[in-house]
This record gives structure tokens, C-alpha cells and sequence, in this order.
């Protein structure tokens, strides 16, 4: 299944309030990199925009007034992200806002489309609790370079948040073994007659050991001293 990183700005928090979408990027990953095909609008929203809304886009109606409308491009976005997981960052908040422009322009519902979205903010909590898990704190945690977001914007978010998401599930694949197995996804029973496979060692490359020790010292910081990993480190 392909996967989208997708990301709105908006006029407002609300969509029930009649709240417009005012830009949306979305990104596709291909092969667990960031890839070349991307679809990305600014929209005239109909109505003005909230101030503390240009406080964090920077987005002013008169500058959106030349843009397309959302029914415009809607066909066009839906053929991009059709049958897509889509990856959004506090998703109840891109998808409320998607649906309800969709609904205007007498369309399907998202999940007509596509199957639920990742939830990164979600996936974050479950990784860091107690932590802060906004974009420019996950950033920050992984090591990514976001000195140019001074404003919020859906394509440059989309951008961000794919190397986030990358960073946060790195390695997932390597677990899962062989991609290619038609079975990889079925246990396999357990018999002491059955030859187990062997092991697969793969060993960190000096990229990837440069980013476990860059990681170690983040948590290092982080936790006062107490990362367990270089106290053993230190001890051997």
C-alpha cells in the first residue's frame, strides 16, 4: 500500500464553524524514501481568515483570492491520494477539515478513498509519554533540521513530518525480515522438527552508528544522566 504524508492549513480550529482549508500538500513515500511526487494547493477558502490563524500561516485572503476553490482541485487530490495510507500529524483535526470540504463540494467522505490515516501525534505519545510531540519537538528529538519553518506551512510540514515519520519507525522493516516472502505476514508454527532459519546479523553502517550515538546523547540530556545504554557502555 503507498503511503501519503499529508498536511492542511486552515482559517480557522473549527470546521463546523465553517472553517476553510487554505493550503494542503500531500507527499508520497516510496520505498521508505521521500519521494519526487507531491501534490500541492493554495485555495481560495470563501471567507476571511481567523488573525491568530495568519499568526501561524502567514495566509491572508487577500493574498488567497486568485487561488483555485476546493471543488476545483478536489478531483485531482483525490486521484493522487486515492487507496493511499495517509500519514498526518494530529489526523482528526486534517481529516475533520477534509471531510467537511468534501461534503461542500457534494463528494464521497475520505474513508471512501483511502483506509484509515496514521496518526503520527498518536504514534509519538505511545513512543515519548510525557514528552512534548509537536512537530518542532519531534524535530528536535530527531535531529532534523527545521531552523526555516519560522511559519507554518502544509507543503514544508509535509515535508518535516515525513522525515519524522521515517526517523520514528526506522528499523521497523529490518525486523519484519524479507519483504518479499508472500507469507511474511503469517506465523509460522513452532516444532522442534521444523529447521529454523538462520539469523539474519546485519550490521550498523558508520551513517546509521553516527545517528545511534547522536540519539544516546539526546536521551543522555534528556534523562539527567541516567541512559542505561551508556552507563553499560561506560562499564565495558
Amino acid at each position: 500500500m503507498k503511503q501519503i504524508v499529508f498536511d492542511t492549513e486552515t482559517t480557522g480550529l473549527n470546521p463546523e464553524q465553517g472553517h476553510r482549508i487554505v493550503e494542503l500538500a500531500a507527499i508520497e513515500l516510496s520505498d521508505r524514501k521521500i519521494s519526487t511526487r507531491r501534490f500541492h494547493r493554495y485555495l481560495n477558502p470563501e471567507r476571511d481568515i481567523d488573525a491568530g490563524a495568519t499568526e501561524v500561516h502567514g495566509l491572508t485572503l487577500e493574498r488567497l483570492l486568485d487561488e483555485p476553490k476546493f471543488a476545483e482541485i478536489a478531483p485531482a487530490l483525490l486521484e493522487f491520494i486515492n487507496g493511499a495510507e495517509l500519514i498526518i500529524h494530529n489526523a482528526p483535526f486534517d481529516v475533520g477539515f477534509l471531510n467537511a470540504e468534501l461534503k461542500r463540494a457534494g463528494l464521497p467522505l475520505l474513508n471512501t478513498f483511502c483506509p484509515p490515516p496514521l496518526d503520527t501525534l498518536k504514534l509519538a505519545k505511545e513512543l515519548h509519554p510525557g514528552k512534548k510531540n509537536n512537530l518542532n519537538a519531534l524535530c528536535d528529538r530527531y535531529l532534523i533540521d527545521n531552523s526555516h519553518r519560522t511559519l507554518h506551512g502544509a507543503l514544508l510540514d509535509t515535508e518535516l513530518l515525513a522525515e519524522v515519520y521515517l526517523a520514528m519507525t526506522r528499523g521497523q522493516e529490518s525486523l519484519l525480515g524479507d519483504d518479499n516472502s508472500e507469507r511474511a505476514d503469517e506465523a509460522l508454527p513452532y516444532s522442534d522438527h521444523v529447521p529454523r532459519p538462520s539469523v539474519r546479523v546485519l550490521q550498523a553502517n558508520a551513517e546509521e552508528l553516527v545517528l545511534h550515538a547522536q540519539q544516546l546523547q539526546s536521551i543522555e540530556k534528556t534523562s539527567g544522566g541516567k541512559c542505561l545504554w551508556q552507563q553499560i557502555e561506560r562499564v565495558s
